[in-house]
């Protein structure tokens, strides 16, 4: 899932944040405001009541962070680069550029969010205890007590052993030492999964005709997550293993024209080189060295009038949020990273020079030819 917007780095991980953010940041401080605070300790303003809701909603979406944090930097340690963070709806998500190289690093990695969760949820219990007995602000107490009991159900929720949540990571890791077969232990985790998520969304379903229309369609809207996030991650196993061995350089589009940086928005609007097509190319700078990447779509939002004056290196995507591999990176490590659309491309290069552009169809092309050429796929021990 792609950032909205994206609020920095932590660690050098870039954290992001999707829209979705704002719905449940919404229902969080609603409830809290309105609910729970107000029954809890009756009798205070409703400024204050919303002054804590909002803060306890802040510190909440921090925890969340925290959790996913460490699952990136443990996965560093492991040898394992990290794309960035995405906070979303349904939590958050640190998308990894490639897989733990191990059982044992799996474990690790997916084992240390829940943890740090549970970690938080005693911090908490704790300070809500230590200022209970100091007769602190009630509000400041029931904060911290939902706070504690938030982070304590984050923490079981997520060890429940079906994939995508971490304890289907944990099952996955079990069952691939077990088994020594990635592909194997990554199906064996994705059933789990759709399995689990079924069952919430009948529950969901059934809270939802009892009359708990909104606890309903909550839960079940999360076992639909569930199910299809399970589905999809065993589809991506089955084409990492058609695409075990695969080098990147193999599907990418090798020597693509380029524009220059200092070239106008109108000189490559017109430009012959660059009307036919192609959606995407790649920015290059002084010495030929790549800078960015600029769409057709990008420079076509430029008004008319100002097209003469405004050059390219001003409307493009900068360097750092486009996606490099090197040539010979394993092609397979790309499918958690590319998505259709022209602002998408992968740029490849060669050391520092660049020698390719890789698109969501490349691809998707190299998969159908490779499923055709070897109908039972590459061997068995490369899954997700």
């Amino acid at each position: 899932m792609r950032p909205t917007f994206v609020l920095g780095r932590i660690a050098g991980v870039r954290i992001g944040v999707h829209w979705s953010v704002l719905l449940i940041f919404a229902v969080i401080a609603l409830g809290l405001a309105e609910g729970r605070l107000p029954e809890a300790h009756p009798g205070r303003a409703w400024p204050v009541y919303w002054a804590v809701g909002l803060l306890t909603a802040v510190v909440f979406f921090a925890s969340l962070l925290a959790h996913e944090l460490a699952h990136a930097i443990l996965a560093r340690r492991n040898g394992v680069e990290v794309d960035d963070i995405v906070l979303w709806l349904l939590g958050g998500a640190a998308r990894l550029k490639a897989e733990a190289p191990n059982p044992a690093a799996e474990l690790r990695i997916a084992g240390v969010g829940p943890l740090v969760s549970l970690v938080l949820g005693g911090l908490f219990t704790l300070a809500a205890w230590l200022l209970d007995t100091t007769s602190a602000p009630g509000l400041a107490v029931e904060a911290l007590a939902w706070l504690a009991a938030i982070n304590i159900l984050l923490a079981v929720f997520n060890i429940v052993p079906a994939a995508p949540l971490d304890g289907g990571r944990l099952l996955r890791a079990f069952l691939w030492w077990r088994t020594g077969d990635r592909l194997r232990a990554t199906a064996g985790a994705s059933a789990a999964g759709r399995a689990f998520g079924w069952f919430l969304t009948v529950v969901g379903l059934f809270l939802f005709v009892r009359g708990d229309i909104l606890g309903g369609l909550w839960l079940a809207m999360i076992g639909w997550f569930l199910v299809a996030a399970a589905t999809a991650e065993g589809q991506q196993a089955q084409l990492r293993a058609v695409l075990a061995g695969i080098p990147v350089r193999h599907a990418m589009t090798p020597e693509p024209v380029t524009v220059p940086a200092g070239l106008t928005v109108a000189e490559f609007l017109v430009g012959p080189r660059y009307r036919y097509r192609h959606s995407a190319f790649p920015v290059t700078g002084d010495g030929s060295a790549p800078v960015g990447l600029i769409t057709l779509d990008l420079a076509r939002k430029v008004p008319e009038d100002r097209r003469h004056a405004v050059m390219v290196e001003q409307v493009m995507l900068p360097l750092s949020q486009v996606t490099v591999v090197g040539a010979d990176s394993p092609l397979a490590d790309l499918l958690t990273r590319i998505e259709p659309g022209a602002e998408h491309r992968v740029l490849v290069l060669d050391r520092d020079r660049l020698v390719g552009i890789v698109s969501a169809s490349d691809v998707s092309r190299m998969v159908t030819w490779l499923m055709t050429t070897i109908p039972r796929g590459r061997g068995g021990g490369r899954g997700t």
